[in-house]
């Protein structure tokens, strides 16, 4: 039964089911709460969480989940207005922003994507900035508890058909948020877990797929939480380069000491799978997403130049990465020039 009280001049409606979110939100009128509470619970007792539109009470448009991702990102790790991540949301929003959230539909992204075709806009640019919209939908609605379709995988094979979306020219292909959550779910439900955290432990942590399925339970050093990486690639020397790589806790992939410990000991190696059936399940996986032109390799690419993106000095990245030179070391990362704002140079 909801609970509806008053509360500084406004009506306060709150739901609470066992095994639910709480839902809760002020109106001017008790009459406006209580027939938004009834309409939480019908959707709570057909078993769905509720709509955008119900949750919101109101029509909830693109503009307003952009600016509801902004404020929740404000929290944590604020949109700063240099980075390309702001021109992207602000983007979306001038061309979609009057549309309903809950309504939004391929059609809607094939429109934007060709529009923006049509201001210069290449592939690989439209493909992050539809794979930022994606983002920003599946965050917003399980921080609010709500329901929003998964407009922007259901548009991806008509966009990737139709030329829209793509990869880049140079090799500098990092993966979007958006595409690495969902690699890593499907890689997880078609797969295994243990294919899906291979793909976490990647980023996290800017190995080779040989390096990460050759690593052993006996080649860790809990006390330093380092890992002991045997012959890596090196030009000058192809056997015992062995390195100590630390597992970091603060990536975004989360605490690589922590992954490494929740994979069953039911082998010497840690991750017991091959590396040739790990890129085979990669590329399967982005081609059923419609993901263009990403390779695990990339992988490699992204987690070097997220360590750079944290404010990580040239020696320290190598101690992450194996390099032994920054000649080496520069041709994996893309820095782009906003990320240098208030880095305190």
């Amino acid at each position: 039964m909801a609970s509806i009280i008053q509360h500084y001049g406004k009506w306060r409606a709150q739901v609470r089911r066992k095994g639910w979110p709480v839902y809760t939100k002020s109106f001017d009128t008790k009459a406006a709460a209580e027939k938004w509470a009834r309409q939480i619970e019908a959707d709570i007792d057909r078993g769905v969480l509720p709509g955008a539109s119900v949750v919101a009470a109101r029509r909830y448009t693109v503009a307003d989940l952009i600016e509801d991702y902004r404020r929740l990102r404000a929290q944590s790790r604020p949109v700063l207005d240099t980075t390309t991540e702001h021109y992207n949301l602000r983007r979306l929003a001038d061309h979609l922003g009057t549309l309903d959230a809950a309504r939004l539909r391929p059609d809607d992204l094939v429109g934007y994507a060709q529009m923006r075709a049509d201001e210069g806009a290449g592939p690989y640019t439209v493909n992050m900035e539809v794979s930022k919209l994606g983002t920003v939908m599946r965050m917003v609605a399980s921080i609010k508890h709500m329901t929003l379709p998964d407009v922007v995988q259901q548009a991806r094979p008509l966009l990737a058909h139709l030329g829209l979306i793509g990869g880049g020219g140079r090799r500098e292909r990092r993966p979007t948020d958006d595409e690495l959550d969902r690699i890593i779910a499907h890689m997880h439900d078609t797969y295994g877990p243990v294919w899906a955290d291979a793909v976490r432990f990647a980023v996290g942590t800017a190995m080779r797929r040989g390096e990460i399925v050759r690593i052993r339970w006996d080649d860790l050093d809990a006390a330093r939480r380092l890992v002991l990486v045997r012959d890596r690639k090196d030009p000058r020397q192809k056997a015992g380069n062995d390195q100590w790589v630390p597992l970091l806790a603060d990536t975004a992939m989360g605490d690589m000491w922590a992954l490494v410990q929740r994979q069953p000991r039911v082998d010497p190696r840690i991750f017991p799978i091959g590396d040739s059936t790990l890129s085979k399940y990669f590329t399967w996986t982005c081609r059923a997403l419609s993901i263009p032109d990403l390779h695990f390799h990339d992988l490699r690419h992204h987690a070097i130049s997220l360590l750079f993106e944290r404010g990580f000095r040239i020696e320290q990245v190598a101690l992450v990465s194996g390099h032994k030179s920054w000649q080496h070391l520069k041709r994996y990362t893309n820095l782009r020039p906003e990320d240098l704002h208030g880095a305190g140079l």
